[in-house]
């Protein structure tokens, strides 16, 4: 591969689009279609008694009002869990359209169907439904006390219980020099993507075709997923990822119930028929995520080197399990983080409650996992006396131990065996970063202007680039356009720009000519999704992959034309040309034209290849056994396992004694995502990932009552950080490639998020004295914690109470 654009820090190239207004999101499409609007359940958990429609048929406009009942053959069956586990024992997913009973609020009950939005909600608001309700389980707590039941047929709330252990762990406590327990809380929050889920469906009755437009990260699936639940053949489904307005997480779970009743109505009314979510719908209807309750015992020598690690998680999925229990498993195999743990056990209980169902969302688990361990790394400090650098780097593994195998089993069913890292090297340029060591004076310094300072730091790896594969697809035009495409989605992250800059390195063409298509199954039928920082890793190795096909077939076909061999030759700026000979040269676009033997020309260039242009080899077929026409490639990128980034994050936090404010005053970043395709829209990725981990920390909770309902189901009451709140943040980065891939990289766009929580959390603590139990922590909770009885810490720099 050439060196002039892997690396470089290249300007997105989509953006000059976007931020003038030019992108095409899911409700600039479909002007003229009917609209979609639905009646979901105001109660947590009730049974349908009644659905009245009668006054909704009055509405002038009204074209369809569906219900369960009309819902015919796999649409009236439940949705389906996308990820089957031996350990999730009672899956529970619900149905497109309410069956006798709803078990959380925004619960879809009825859809409407009016030819404009707002003759839909007319009718929606004239249809009565009839509850009985029945008692409601809210929060973790509720959910393991079990005197009420979420469903029925699964009395005691558990939908799974997860357990994983290396080693016998009982013992190793008891012989542990020192043991501490601790129980901490994980609040539950949301991805609040700036666009919410939408679908647009139109059907042809000429050839029963379907095409639909919906936003989502997992264009492939959702095709799959229609045709299988109506029924029709998926080479007749096209599904299409517009532009996205951020996706988070929430989108790869799939079908929503509206990915599949828009398209069922527009095939059963005969016209396009489009829905877009409206703020209050995602914040009731869509998937959130986080709750976990966590009891964590660790035994630890003089030295503070961990002998044992035993973690009891309970962790809230909601009314549903239809993204299977991923989140926990993450949780429970990244809560190891960069550390020798020697005896380790986790067992993670996954249980409902009446609330929207959690689905991973950026972090996926990990935040949770980190949290547990990086806490449990300063109470060894606090309780050793000894400071919470120097503990973390007694307890990280070295690099000659890589590949280091943990012994445990990640989310794709394959071992966490880390590949390649050096956690001593980010903790030494973290330190460098904040200034660890001579910290005290800055924190003299606040107290003088009466003001608590704090610093705290945590430490991840992140498993990324999961497979089973992705795919791409390369081809150069005989204008000397490269036509890039993958079934993998974007949603804002920068794929458009690094897709082209690693097919222009690998072919040695201008970046101007290459053209990315993502989530398209027109032009790609084959993918996963976008999810688990894998863009990166598995599509980028794809078209990477597919680019060294083109260009081995562009040398050879060039090497024939030029009379060299193929090991003369290069490709330049769009150009096939004999290494130190200038002239002896042939443009990639003609070597394009030349690929494709034609009968006809049909443009001066098509000449080129038509039978009678030039001399030919009589003794061979114009297209070779094995080969086939056009100058393109397809190939897929399949992993043996994933691949694991790492990272360090510091946060100092000044308090204000007098309002208990919590302002994020620095924000460090060390990151190691293997070699790095585009520094630049790296960086965006950790800056907009630590906006997510402030917001977790300080600001983001979904809060519902005991009866299930949201009390904050809007922005003017679910705080989320502006850019006001968000600090400034320092980024360096250090670089192990990753062995599993011919790229050598790892995955980066959860890497800013991870940490945030226990970061902030110990800052805080280093700043105030007191334990910091459950994220996130207001002003409030913080006054009313100070002024508890709750224990004190020591600070271990100073040996006095903070």
């Amino acid at each position: 591969m050439t060196t002039k654009l892997f690396g470089e820090p290249v300007r997105r190239r989509e953006d000059a689009r976007l931020i003038v207004g030019q992108g095409r999101y899911l409700d600039d499409i479909g002007a003229h279609a009917y609209a979609a609007a639905f009646v979901r359940s105001p109660v947590a958990h009730a049974r349908i008694v009644d659905i009245d429609v009668a006054d909704a048929l009055e509405v002038e406009g009204l074209l369809a009002i569906y219900t369960y009942e009309d819902l015919v053959g796999p649409m009236a069956e439940p949705l389906p869990v996308l990820i089957p586990h031996p350990q999730l024992t009672h899956p529970r997913t619900g149905y497109p359209l309410a069956k006798d009973v709803v078990h959380h609020v925004g619960e879809a009950v009825v859809m409407v169907v009016a030819t404009d939005r707002y003759l839909a909600e007319d009718a929606v608001g004239k249809i009565t439904v009839t509850y009985e309700e029945l008692p409601v389980v809210v929060g973790v707590d509720a959910a393991r006390e079990a005197v009420h039941a979420v469903h029925d047929d699964v009395p005691d709330n558990v939908a799974a219980r997860h357990h994983q252990e290396t080693g016998d762990v009982e013992p190793a406590l008891a012989a542990s020099p020192h043991v501490l327990s601790f129980t901490q809380y994980f609040e539950r929050s949301a991805a609040m993507p700036m666009e919410g889920k939408g679908v647009h469906a139109r059907w042809d009755d000429a050839d029963s075709s379907l095409r639909v437009y919906t936003s989502t990260q997992a264009s492939t699936s959702v095709r799959a997923a229609i045709a299988a639940k109506l029924q029709l053949s998926q080479e007749l489904v096209e599904v299409i990822a517009p532009d996205v307005g951020g996706g988070f997480g929430v989108k790869i779970v799939h079908p929503w119930p509206e990915e599949l009743l828009i398209p069922m109505a527009a095939r059963l009314l005969r016209h396009e028929v489009k829905w877009s979510e409206d703020r209050r719908e995602h914040f009731i209807s869509s998937a959130h995520e986080r709750q976990q309750r966590q009891e964590v015992t660790v035994g630890y020598d003089d030295d503070g080197r961990i002998t044992a690690l035993d973690v009891r998680i309970w962790h809230d999925n909601g009314a549903y399990t239809p993204y299977g229990i991923i989140v926990p498993i993450v949780t429970a195999t990244q809560l190891v983080g960069p550390y020798v743990i020697p005896v380790y056990r986790v067992r993670g209980d996954s249980v409902y409650t009446n609330t929207v169902c959690v689905t991973p969302s950026r972090g996926a688990g990990r935040p949770q996992g980190c949290f547990a361990m990086e806490r449990a790394m300063d109470r060894i400090a606090q309780e050793r006396g000894l400071d919470r650098a120097e503990v973390r780097t007694r307890n990280l593994i070295q690099p000659e131990q890589f590949p280091y195998d943990h012994h445990l089993t990640f989310q794709d069913g394959r071992p966490v065996i880390y590949d390649s890292g050096d956690y001593a090297g980010l903790m030494d340029k973290l330190k460098a970063l904040v200034h660890w060591d001579s910290f005290e004076e800055r924190r003299v310094s606040a107290a003088a202007r009466g003001k608590h300072l704090g610093i705290g730091m945590a430490m991840y790896v992140e498993g990324t680039g999961p497979g089973p594969y992705e795919g791409g697809h390369v081809q150069v035009l005989g204008s000397g356009k490269v036509l890039v495409s993958t079934g993998l989605t974007s949603q804002g992250q920068g794929h458009e720009t690094v897709f082209a800059q690693l097919v222009a390195s690998e072919l040695g063409v201008p970046m101007e000519d290459v053209e990315v298509t993502t989530g398209d199954t027109r032009r790609f039928g084959y993918a996963v999704g976008t999810f688990a920082s894998r863009a990166a890793v598995m599509s980028g190795n794809a078209v990477a992959l597919a680019a060294r096909g083109v260009r081995e077939k562009a040398l050879r076909i060039a090497a024939e034309v030029l009379e060299v061999d193929v090991a003369d030759l290069e490709i330049d700026e769009g150009l096939v040309q004999v290494k130190g000979t200038p002239g002896a040269s042939i443009p990639l676009r003609t070597v394009a034209v030349l690929s494709n033997p034609l009968r006809y020309a049909f443009d001066e260039a098509a000449k080129q290849a038509t039978q009678f242009a030039g001399p030919g080899d009589d003794s061979k077929p114009p297209v070779a056994a094995g080969d086939a026409p056009g100058l393109e490639h397809t190939d897929y990128y399949s992993p043996i396992r994933s691949t694991f980034a790492s990272g360090a994050h510091a946060a100092v936090v000044e308090i204000d004694p007098a309002t208990w404010e919590i302002d994020v005053v620095n924000y460090a970043v060390v990151h190691d995502c293997g070699n790095v395709v585009n520094p630049m829209i790296v960086e965006g990725q950790v800056h907009g990932g630590v906006a997510q981990g402030v917001g977790g920390a300080l600001y983001e909770r979904m809060a519902y009552d005991k009866d299930g309902q949201l009390q904050n189901a809007s922005f003017m009451d679910f705080l989320m950080p502006y850019a006001s709140e968000v600090p400034d943040v320092v980024i360096d980065h250090q670089e192990t490639p990753s062995p599993l891939n011919p790229l050598g990289l790892k995955g980066a766009g959860e890497a800013g998020v991870i940490p945030g929580s226990a970061a902030i959390a110990s800052a805080i603590e280093d700043a105030v004295g007191r334990r910091i139990a459950a994220m996130p922590i207001s002003p409030t909770e913080l006054y009313d914690l100070v002024r508890s009885s709750a224990d004190q810490v020591t600070n271990t720099r100073t040996g006095a109470l903070a």
